[in-house]
């Protein structure tokens, strides 16, 4: 019989108003205590974040995600441990996830169990694409945060990347090797770990962050296989999503300009029309909350760039490339703008 957690009960869940914020506490189980591991003050870095650490304290209470993501960029950062997700994610087991580990644990097979993870992961963790994509012999499994106000996300990528390989590795070893991973952020300084770590090539600057996996592979059975607590935990997961609110409008244009930034200019037309508006609607409707579309671009670039130049493993003709430009003297003139000094000299 599968040991768990306490869940709270539906009247709990109702009455303590625990609805799911962004993403379930769940999802940052430890991660005080592995903070303090890597030798980061966690005050500090809960502070900066906007974390309150008694958020933490149950796995069915939630975090805003932009502040799930900026802790876990946050932690790497002042404890000088560039692969802080990498690591966060190597000793998450799957019963420390929560809900959706479960979901998981509960499923028949491993491909099943991966199915259902994709499936019901907008329920653990909103403005997320999870996905899986049939290559010819292989599974894909992508996995992206599309929240506007979320620019920077390695962390989050490297630590979820691991979660769902630790599912994998739960049934077929710790040591099976997966056909590739992909990461959609720029190669780390320390990109060597991560092929180490996860026994495979690992490629950087890929669309989504993915898990290519062998069919074959996916099809032994989950040795905690359970129908009944499976449909528990999905009716818990879907009671925790009972009203909770969605993306401003203006967090969802920034989420579509940052994806087309990667290829070049991002139009008014082509993002208007993924929102399912006309340019002019997204015009107006933007003009209301006091924004302009210029202006959101700007602020995404600018965003971007401050995160960009601090990686000196990137050079700054592909941070030009990385942020839409043509031409890196276009860049250098945009940079000079924001920071007051050009690319080189804020290096420097």
């Amino acid at each position: 019989m599968i040991q768990m957690r306490h869940i709270a009960s539906s009247s709990q869940l109702f009455q303590s108003n625990m609805g799911n914020q962004g993403v379930l506490s769940a999802a940052a189980l430890g991660l005080s205590d592995f903070i303090v591991q890597k030798g980061a003050d966690v005050d500090r870095v809960f502070g900066i974040s906007g974390i309150n650490p008694e958020l933490l304290s149950s796995p069915t209470l939630s975090l805003q995600l932009p502040n799930y993501c900026k802790v876990l960029e946050q932690a790497a950062h002042i404890s000088g441990c560039d692969n802080f997700g990498l690591h966060y994610g190597q000793q998450f087991q799957p019963k420390e996830l929560g809900l959706i580990g479960y979901i998981g644990l509960c499923s028949a097979t491993l491909e099943t169990a991966l199915r259902n993870m994709v499936s019901y992961f907008h329920l653990h963790q909103k403005d997320t694409l999870t996905r899986m994509v049939e290559q010819q012999d292989c599974w894909r499994l992508d996995y992206q945060v599309q929240h506007g106000a979320i620019l920077t996300r390695r962390q989050d990528a490297e630590l979820t990347i691991g979660m769902f390989m630790n599912v994998i590795r739960g049934v077929l070893g710790s040591h099976y090797s997966p056909r590739e991973i992909h990461f959609e952020h720029t190669r780390p300084e320390f990109w060597q770990e991560h092929s180490k770590l996860f026994n495979a090539p690992v490629f950087f600057e890929q669309p989504y962050n993915s898990i290519v996996l062998l069919k074959k592979d996916l099809q032994c059975s989950m040795p905690m296989h359970d129908s009944m607590l499976f449909k528990v935990m999905l009716d818990t997961l879907h009671l925790l999503n009972v009203a909770t609110p969605l993306q401003s409008l203006s967090d969802q244009v920034r989420s579509h300009i940052q994806i087309e930034l990667a290829d070049g200019e991002p139009h008014l037309e082509k993002i208007a029309s993924d929102l399912g508006f006309t340019s002019c609607v997204l015009t107006r409707r933007l003009k209301a909350e006091g924004l302009n579309y210029s202006a959101l671009v700007e602020a995404v670039r600018c965003e971007l760039a401050d995160y960009y130049i601090k990686q000196k493993n990137i050079p700054i003709s592909e941070m030009a490339f990385l942020l839409g430009y043509s031409e890196v003297s276009a860049f250098s003139r945009a940079f000079k703008r924001w920071f007051g000094v050009n690319p080189r000299q804020f290096r420097h």
